[in-house]
């Protein structure tokens, strides 16, 4: 079994080398051998080049200014994100969006900032990976004024409804499906049963929305297999025929 993890932050937690690599071990001994690695601003760049060349067959990076890091600074935070992708390999922008839920005073600068990279993404022909938190609305309008055959990629950690989610993929995006999934009250498991498999890819945000049964505690990739095992429940799949999909599906959107 083939499991893509195509949402972690797996090198910031635990920030012992010995325990992280410990951690990744779990995560291959689960069958999750593939990991999509988002940086969250100019600080995060290096953990996550250093990982990706550690594990080149394994890890791959993703870069992008979270919008939680969108600041009266951002500008030069996006220069310096920039000159990273342009030294650097990378395989989707991201993670990038609008987040009202923390702080709603920077607004236009995420707006701008969103924006920003997205434009990036089509001049590179890469996805994008969107961070969405209390901006669906917003999200949706910048991504219908950016519309066209380039605009691609995930909507990370995807909570929403199933009109939602049919928004979602008519813009060409895929539903990154995480922890949330196995909450008993979400809702989330309802939505995604009425979705085809072949518009939903897995996720951890680790070390963020920890799946039963170890909600409560820090997440890790290697807890993938139970976010894996309750989605294919709901679609009554065999957990190997639903990691195949879905890593099926990340080869569609990253390209490797």
């Amino acid at each position: 079994m083939l499991l893509t993890d195509t949402h972690t932050h797996q090198y910031y937690s635990p920030e012992d080398p010995a325990e992280r690599e410990k951690a990744i071990q779990r995560a291959f001994d689960n069958g999750v051998k593939r990991m999509f690695l988002p940086n969250v601003d100019s600080g995060t760049i290096q953990h996550v080049f250093d990982l990706a060349t550690k594990y080149p067959e394994n890890c791959f990076p993703m870069m992008g200014l979270h919008p939680c890091s969108v600041k009266d600074n951002y500008e030069k935070e996006l220069t310096v994100i920039k000159q990273a992708i342009d030294a650097n390999k990378i395989y989707a922008i991201g993670e990038i969006g609008i987040d009202l839920y923390w702080d709603k005073t920077h607004l236009e600068e995420q707006k701008k900032a969103f924006k920003t990279q997205i434009g990036w993404a089509k001049e590179l022909n890469l996805p994008i990976v969107i961070h969405c938190r209390d901006a669906y609305n917003e999200i949706i309008e910048v991504l219908e004024e950016e519309k066209d055959e380039k605009l691609r990629g995930i909507f990370h950690c995807f909570g929403g409804s199933v009109e939602q989610a049919q928004k979602v993929i008519n813009l060409n995006f895929y539903l990154g499906i995480g922890g949330v999934v196995t909450y008993k009250n979400s809702g989330l498991d309802k939505t995604v049963a009425a979705i085809n498999p072949e518009h939903i890819v897995l996720e951890t945000d680790a070390p963020y929305l920890t799946p039963v049964p170890y909600r409560g505690k820090p997440n890790e990739t290697s807890y993938l297999v139970h976010i894996a095992q309750k989605v294919a429940d709901l679609y009554q799949m065999d957990i190997v025929k639903l990691a195949k999909i879905t890593t099926e599906n990340s080869v569609k959107i990253f390209g490797v």
